[in-house]
């Protein structure tokens, strides 16, 4: 992944203020987070709607959602510039609940998948992230750049004919602009001209306010009003279970995909239960709970140059004025313009080195094949979720498969009575399995070696397999000798052979 040019980059420390005292005293690092907010405040405004729309609830419920995640997240997450809001992964698992429970059952689903994220975290479930191959990751992206693109289709589709123009109008500002000056960030000034073009010559096309009505007032306190029964946990743990790993998984894939856009490392554990937090307090203040926003995440970090938890905690801040204050303003805006915004977030977000023909041919069959499965997973499904854990299924399949033929089995004749076996490579239950059918029970003499000094043994089922195989020299009365093994490898049969109840 190519980092952006643009504004200065920005090391990650640990402490949570160090970019932001950072960005305070560089003029043009403000500068440049805080337009970056304000650009993602704007797009956030139709999706957090139609989010609202996807889980059932008010349009309200999903703006506030996103206005106290991304506050929240921005002082308690681990990854600088990362945008949290409400999500459709998020809508889709609990938007069951809404419809047979009501909001007050919602709202204490979202709480209590806070709380599993938080205990997940402080469990270990960060550090699995060190599974995901890269292949995985690269499915990741363009699966999302696809989705990203596709989520904009029902926006040119019956629409007034005025909207191809605009739009077009608006991708020629995106590619254009920064070419010439990245003073201002390329998608505010389109957003401001394609607004101002609509509202001058009273354009007819859809804008911010045909989708959903738009708060009034700021986000309260609130406590859902459900029974503090096992019953009511019963009900909904499987649903807050699911969400809180749905969203902590599009979380820690995406705060991974920043740290590769940025060159920099963050907190993979701090950032899971920064998530957990920050839905219990969305939770508490009515709102639906969410989790990253991919799209807005690139539009802040790749398109806008954003780096600090500033550029976050201003996109957070921004929406609620933008909603509450200026909610009348908010809804001139031309879907138009978000539309374009949100096509160049897509092209930028294609890895576009990895599906060059060029690359295709040199990378490995396997690797392509995961990469495929990824994406083919997530735009089917539409959940990142789902794409990621296929692709990392295929990928352990694929590798136990390929590691599976590389173990060899060398048979030679010492003495008349005494053969030796040497076994080459690493023995687990994929590449062991076949082992038992590679030695001659009958031809052999009565003494057998098998020497494993060019092996090793991962698991019980090489363990049970070698027991199987002495077992069947016995059966002929002859004697196996394993020789070879020392450290984790030797260890393992001792403590296992002959306990693993029988033959196989």
């Amino acid at each position: 992944m190519n980092t952006p040019h643009g504004p200065e980059q920005v090391p990650h420390d640990p402490r949570a203020d160090v970019s932001v005292r950072f960005a305070l005293r560089s003029p043009a690092r403000l500068k440049t987070e805080l337009l970056a907010g304000l650009v993602v405040a704007l797009a956030l405004i139709p999706e957090a709607i139609a989010f609202s729309v996807i889980a059932g609830v008010d349009p309200r419920v999903g703006l506030f959602a996103s206005v106290t995640m991304a506050i929240t997240i921005a002082i308690v997450g681990g990854r600088p510039a990362m945008i949290s809001a409400a999500t459709a992964a998020v809508a889709l698992v609990i938007a069951p609940v809404s419809e047979q429970y009501g909001v007050d059952h919602l709202i204490a689903t979202v709480i209590l998948g806070g709380v599993f994220q938080v205990l997940l975290s402080f469990l270990g479930v960060a550090k699995l992230m060190r599974f995901v191959p890269r292949s995985v990751m690269v499915g990741f992206v363009n699966s999302l750049a696809i989705l990203v693109f596709v989520a904009q289709i029902p926006h040119l589709v019956d629409v007034p004919w005025m909207v191809y123009p605009l739009v077009a109008a608006g991708l020629l500002v995106l590619v254009f602009l920064p070419k010439i000056t990245e003073a201002v960030p390329a998608p505010l000034v389109t957003i401001v001209l394609l607004t101002v073009v609509t509202v001058t010559f009273s354009l007819n096309v859809p804008d911010v306010a045909d989708q959903g009505e738009l708060p009034e007032s700021l986000p309260t306190l609130f406590f859902p009003d459900v029974p503090l029964t096992f019953e009511t946990l019963r009900i909904l743990a499987p649903y807050a279970l699911a969400m809180a790993l749905v969203g902590l998984m599009e979380s820690l894939m995406t705060a991974k995909l920043v740290d590769d856009i940025t060159d920099t490392r963050s907190d993979k554990t701090r950032e899971g239960w920064g998530q957990g937090v920050a839905n219990i307090v969305t939770g508490f203040f009515g709102g639906m709970g969410g989790c990253a926003v991919v799209g807005q995440t690139m539009m802040n970090v790749k398109v806008s140059g954003a780096r600090t938890r500033l550029s976050t905690l201003a996109a957070g801040v921004f929406l609620l004025i933008l909603v509450v204050a200026l909610g009348d303003i908010v809804g001139l805006v031309p879907m138009a313009a978000l539309v374009a915004v949100m096509i160049m977030v897509s092209i930028a977000t294609v890895d576009w080195h990895s599906v060059h023909p060029r690359t295709l041919r040199l990378m490995p069959l396997s690797e392509t094949v995961v990469m495929v499965v990824t994406v083919v997973a997530t735009v089917s499904t539409g959940n990142l979720a789902i794409g990621v854990s296929l692709g990392v299924l295929t990928a352990m399949v694929l590798f136990a498969r390929r590691v599976a033929h590389m173990t060899t089995v060398e048979r030679t004749l010492t003495s008349d009575d005494t053969c030796t076996y040497r076994v080459t490579g690493e023995l687990f239950w994929a590449s062991s399995n076949d082992l038992v059918f590679q030695f001659d029970y009958i031809g052999d003499p009565e003494n057998v070696v098998v020497d494993l000094t060019a092996a090793d043994i991962w698991d019980a089922s090489t363990v049970a397999t070698f027991d199987a195989i002495q077992q069947k020299y016995a059966a002929k009365g002859k004697t196996v000798t394993i020789v070879g093994l020392d450290g984790a490898s030797l260890d393992r049969l001792r403590r296992l052979s002959g306990r693993l109840g029988g033959e196989n």
